[in-house]
């Protein structure tokens, strides 16, 4: 299953992501939006990234005016490593590379033709392990050396 969201700037090109996905006969959960209202896209980028994490959907795909604010607020989420594309050797490699499993798109930087051919990618691109994998294990690491934040 695939994770889908979006903020109000994302809305048009999530629907069409959304329409594209079931084509390829792709099982899609949507955490949303579904109307054009403002909302704050690390509501929506937080629960798409959890279900990734959890392993309740294999991957992710969040999109926002730039995909940046959705990037940096998923990449909060211990398991998850969203990468932000706009071209084709960067959606192919991150996932040839870094194994990354949330897909962050920019509905005001990309067209909808660009973005579906990203997807496709992104989808159909196995990660190549080898040294990738000790690399990726590297920023694992990372993330499990991080001390929460004490109460406040």
């Amino acid at each position: 299953m695939i994770a889908i969201g979006c903020d109000h700037g994302g809305l048009t090109l999530k629907n069409t992501v959304l329409d594209h996905l079931r084509e390829r006969g792709e099982e899609v959960k949507d955490f949303g939006v579904t109307t054009p209202d403002a909302v704050d896209y690390p509501d929506i980028a937080k629960p798409v990234a959890e279900a990734v994490a959890s392993g309740e959907c294999r991957c992710g795909i969040l999109i926002c005016g730039t995909g940046i604010g959705m990037s940096m607020a998923a990449n909060k989420v211990r398991g998850v490593r969203a990468a932000v594309c706009a071209e084709h050797f960067s959606a192919r490699f991150t996932r040839l590379h870094n194994d990354a499993n949330v897909l962050c798109l920019g509905a005001r930087v990309i067209g909808p033709g660009l973005a579906l051919e990203l997807v496709d990618l992104f989808l159909d691109t196995p990660f190549e392990g080898g040294r990738h994998a000790a690399r990726v294990a590297k920023i694992a690491a990372i993330e499990a050396a991080q001390t929460p934040p004490a109460d406040r």
